[in-house]
């Protein structure tokens, strides 16, 4: 499977050089750390350049957040495409497993933006806390077609599993570990399907 965890290629103009530069900056340092002369350093365009697209740095993140879901619905898609629901749910987590690196280096890239918002920029906050309501809903969702009552509850876990599987990672950059521990992630998802739906799936 070739999806990115957020990341979609891009046309290469000006403005869509900048949202790209801006998202894999505010990935790799952080949004506050991060300026508009860097971006436009990383996009190769001119810093005047940036005010005519963007008039300040939370109008760029902005866009970045927009790109973070639209890139995040496609590949949640194509975890979907011609699967059962939690064939669906383990797909996500070999896209996870495939950027184990990407992810022990940087962390996620959609929570860690909310962390870094939740204090100060209420507007910015709301947008990307979007994206992780996304991922919970479309999680949800997977359980409820697999037939299983606390759909909600495990849509919950799933992603609080993954979360903090990530973020401990991140914190001991430990590619190897988030890698092993993602993978047991695909051992819970099967002890939640009932012994019997699993039979009955398998005989027909």
């Amino acid at each position: 499977m070739a999806n990115k965890l957020v990341f979609m290629p891009r046309l290469s103009d000006k403005r869509e050089r900048l949202i790209s530069a801006a998202d894999a900056l505010i990935h790799r340092q952080g949004f506050y750390r991060t300026t508009l002369a860097h971006i436009a350093e990383e996009a190769k365009v001119p810093l005047g350049n940036v005010y005519y697209y963007f008039k300040t740095k939370e109008d760029i993140c902005k866009a970045v957040v927009t790109e973070r879901k639209q890139s995040l619905s496609h590949t949640l898609k194509s975890c979907c495409r011609r699967n059962e629901p939690k064939d669906a749910l383990m797909n996500l987590l070999k896209v996870m497993i495939g950027h184990s690196r990407e992810l022990a280096e940087a962390g996620c890239p959609l929570s860690g933006l909310c962390q870094e918002l939740s204090e100060e920029c209420t507007e910015l906050m709301d947008s990307a806390d979007s994206c992780m309501k996304y991922l919970m809903d479309w999680s949800t969702e997977q359980f409820r077609l697999m037939g299983l009552k606390r759909a909600e509850e495990l849509g919950f876990e799933f992603v609080s599993r993954v979360q903090g599987i990530i973020l401990l990672g991140n914190i001991l950059n430990d590619p190897g570990q988030l890698k092993r521990q993602l993978k047991a992630v695909a051992g819970w998802i099967e002890e939640q399907v009932p012994t019997s739906l699993t039979q009955e799936r398998a005989a027909a």
